[in-house]
């Protein structure tokens, strides 16, 4: 097979079709789904919602089309309510420099916080950090706790004069009109079910993100590889893999397993092995242990 890396596509096919499954799913689990049977459609209108963010992750990096604005208009549509496009864009272009990856202060991805921020927190927020530092609580309470983190921030910037932070949060509002009109309009789910979806969508990302990027010396092993070949493997479009996608940004979701398979102690060393068999592997041992402490263990003020 010729290397990913050197062929693009002017249009990728298997990006699009995973598009209108996305948009079908979508469709059938608010409408059909939902009437027949509303825990059918809650589920479909989850794993859509869910599927939908991981497509919004490879818009942003340059698919399926050359042209980046014909790109972004095909996840154009919050079905899933929370995250501006352009925002989720700009945090997630800037946590692409491995340099800073786990970073309390420059990572917008980090999960970590200085130690003297951890120490100066109220009690309460402490308990709170730490259940959200197991899988159950991170599938809990993650999605509040990073929403109302990800909006503080994004509120005080705005107050700081950040235009940039304000013009991701104006373009969101055509966008959230559109899953407004059809949740009131068009959708059959009650407005407590569609929101639930969107919930339990975020929710499932968190199975993702918990694991990504661990506290190492050096900045090759912050980045997991995850070799899952299961529904949420392809739920996530393999950025699972996670090594080999912070390696090669550019390239499709499809073909990161062949990376992987073809150079795999490549990758293996580049890591230094930070790696788990699956997702059942992660949820035995992190559902209610927590993978490591909230405050940075190795993060010193600069």
């Amino acid at each position: 097979m010729s290397d990913p890396r050197r062929h693009r596509p002017m249009i990728e096919w298997p990006t699009l079709a995973m598009l209108m499954l996305c948009y079908g799913t979508f469709i059938l689990g608010t409408t059909w789904a939902g009437a027949v049977f509303l825990p059918l459609g809650i589920v479909l209108t989850t794993l859509a919602i869910a599927l939908h963010s991981s497509l919004t992750h490879e818009v942003l990096h340059g698919h399926p089309f050359r042209s980046q604005r014909l790109s972004d208009l095909t996840v154009f549509p919050a079905i899933g309510l929370a995250i501006p496009y352009y925002r989720f864009r700009d945090t997630h272009l800037a946590h692409h420099n491995d340099s800073i990856l786990t970073d309390p202060y420059d990572d917008p991805e980090s999960n970590y916080l200085d130690v003297s921020d951890w120490e100066a927190m109220p009690g309460w927020l402490q308990v709170i950090r730490r259940m959200n530092n197991t899988l159950l609580g991170r599938l809990v309470l993650g999605p509040a706790l990073g929403q109302v983190c990800f909006m503080a921030a994004d509120w005080k910037a705005i107050r700081a004069g950040d235009r940039a932070v304000l013009a991701g949060w104006l373009w969101h509002v055509p966008a959230l009109a559109i899953a407004v009109w059809w949740m009131v309009s068009v959708s059959v789910l009650p407005i407590w079910a569609y929101l639930l979806s969107a919930y339990m969508a975020l929710s499932i990302l968190k199975i993702r993100t918990f694991l990504e990027h661990q506290a190492h010396e050096r900045a090759r092993g912050r980045t997991v590889i995850i070799e899952d070949h299961g529904p949420l493997a392809w739920i996530f479009l393999y950025n699972s893999l996670h090594v080999v996608h912070h390696m090669h940004p550019k390239v499709a979701w499809y073909n990161l397993p062949v990376l992987f398979r073809d150079n795999r102690d490549r990758y293996m060393s580049r890591n230094d092995s930070y790696y788990f068999r699956s997702y059942r592997e992660i949820f035995s041992l992190y559902f209610l242990r927590a993978k490591d402490p909230v405050p940075h263990p190795l993060w010193r003020r600069k």
